[in-house]
């Protein structure tokens, strides 16, 4: 089983809708305009949590992604874009939510729920110190301590990535606990400063490098591009 969760009712609905109707979100998004005026008015809209049916709310939601400056949610971007051009990816992106469960739960209890020896929880949640930046969800600085306390007593695996400061890492500095110091592209700093990275931890309860490294055996699947067409020209061989 395949979980997504999300405490963000906006960005549930929206994966909802992607996978389960498709066709319906496309048509509401076709002659969506790429305007300050029109992003101003559909924002307010969600802010004010204003009545609407789910595959316009969706729309709605897509819009502010796709049309907000670094896809923040909060100001006009200023950039052409065409809507047209996502219909492909919402088609990709609802095959492969065909078998996804979508959750709108708190994580606490999702981790509860779903937890069991064989069950691995990747978590991406707000990190430290910006926990302004999500308004719409509320986020404390209480909601890391209670975070870290429900994945330091899980019987399945987590994966967690977070920024990179002293108070996370002692947090998580706990037996068991592997803290990995990583970097990646800044995508807001890139127009000011190319190049930019920005320090990143993983932090997981097991060894990831011992999982990396593990040999994995190979399959005839595993090393051609197009198995079922060499194993129809095998069986005319063996004729």
């Amino acid at each position: 089983m395949e979980v997504y969760n999300d405490f963000n009712p906006n960005l549930a609905n929206l994966f909802r809708c992607v996978r389960d109707h498709p066709n319906e979100l496309c048509d509401e998004l076709r002659y969506t305009l790429n305007s300050r005026l029109d992003f101003d008015y559909v924002r307010e809209i969600l802010h004010t949590k204003t009545e609407l049916p789910d595959i316009r709310r969706a729309a709605y939601f897509y819009q502010i992604i796709r049309e907000s400056y670094a896809s923040g949610l909060d100001s006009f971007g200023a950039q052409p874009h065409s809507m047209w051009n996502n219909f492909p990816l919402i088609h990709d992106a609802c095959g492969r939510l065909q078998k996804v469960v979508i959750e709108n739960k708190d994580f606490e209890k999702l981790i509860k729920q779903y937890d069991r020896p064989e069950a691995f929880f990747y978590c991406d949640p707000p990190y430290y110190n910006t926990e302004d930046y999500y308004e719409d969800v509320g986020f404390t600085r209480a909601d890391h301590e209670r975070l870290a306390n429900a994945l330091l007593s899980i019987n399945g695996f987590f994966l967690l990535s977070y920024n990179d400061c002293p108070e996370i890492r002692e947090l998580y500095s706990k037996p068991g606990i592997t803290i990995e110091g990583t970097t990646r592209l800044s995508n807001i700093a890139q127009r000011y400063e190319g190049g930019k990275q920005y320090a990143e931890l993983i932090i997981s309860n097991y060894d990831t490098m011992a999982r990396l490294n593990a040999c994995k055996q190979l399959t005839l699947f595993d090393i051609v591009d197009e198995p079922e067409q060499i194993l129809k020209e095998r069986k005319l061989l063996w004729k």
